[in-house]
């Protein structure tokens, strides 16, 4: 394994500054646009219902199917086509998780095929496949489904589900099965710099974080930190 360094900026860069409370307000959504600002984050992702938003200098990140994936396809895909029109360059959709585990993938595989032809090429497409709630077999068979409908990332978790946010097995499970073919993303209950920093040493190229401030001061100011890749 080769060693390198991981920066608070090249940190920060991994970071999709998240708010998605059902009470979030618009003036709350200011507030983490400019949070994110400062914190000199890659994304901030909201629900989809705040848009448009002004977040020059950043990615703007929203949730399709949010947070059920109970959603009929068709909706998912219409939400996050609107959400692309309303100016988001990313999508996170959540898919069937009930599908997933009674082992029905081809309807996985349909339900993110509708919402990637829903957004065309336009925007990239993160999937989420609430990990916690499957199995390693299942947590293999959605990543490859994923992979074949056309998606950009995989995704551990919306943060919301009973069973569990991220963790490191299902990050590295996730990372061996796409193989670097598709990027991996962290999210739902990372809130220190160790865990996030798991999260990266298993494999994730993208973190999910409410608390980004607590994460990147717990990593410091110094220069860099030395890490084993």
């Amino acid at each position: 394994m080769d060693r390198m360094t991981l920066t608070r900026a090249a940190l920060a860069g991994m970071v999709d500054h998240t708010l998605l409370k059902p009470e979030a307000t618009q003036a709350d959504v200011a507030a983490l646009i400019e949070e994110g600002r400062e914190l000199g984050v890659l994304a901030v992702c909201v629900s989809p219902s705040m848009l448009p938003i002004r977040a020059e200098g950043m990615l703007t990140a929203v949730v399709a199917g949010f947070p059920s994936g109970k959603h009929h396809s068709l909706i998912k895909g219409s939400e996050a086509r609107l959400a692309v029109q309303q100016g988001a360059d990313e999508v996170d959709m959540v898919i069937d998780v009930g599908a997933a585990i009674a082992g029905d993938y081809n309807a996985v595989l349909a339900d993110i095929v509708t919402v990637r032809e829903g957004i065309a090429g336009s925007a990239v497409l993160k999937v989420i496949i609430e990990s916690a709630a499957l199995s390693d077999e299942a947590i293999v068979e959605v990543c490859r489904a994923a992979e074949k409908a056309g998606a950009d990332f995989v995704k551990t978790s919306t943060g919301f589900h009973p069973a569990g946010g991220a963790s490191v097995e299902a990050v590295r499970l996730m990372a061996e099965t796409v193989g670097g073919r598709l990027g991996v993303k962290a999210s739902g209950g990372i809130r220190t710099t160790d865990a996030a920093l798991a999260m990266i040493d298993a494999g994730a190229t993208r973190l999910g974080l409410s608390g980004t401030r607590a994460v990147l001061d717990g990593l410091g100011w110094s220069d860099c930190v030395a890490r084993e890749w």
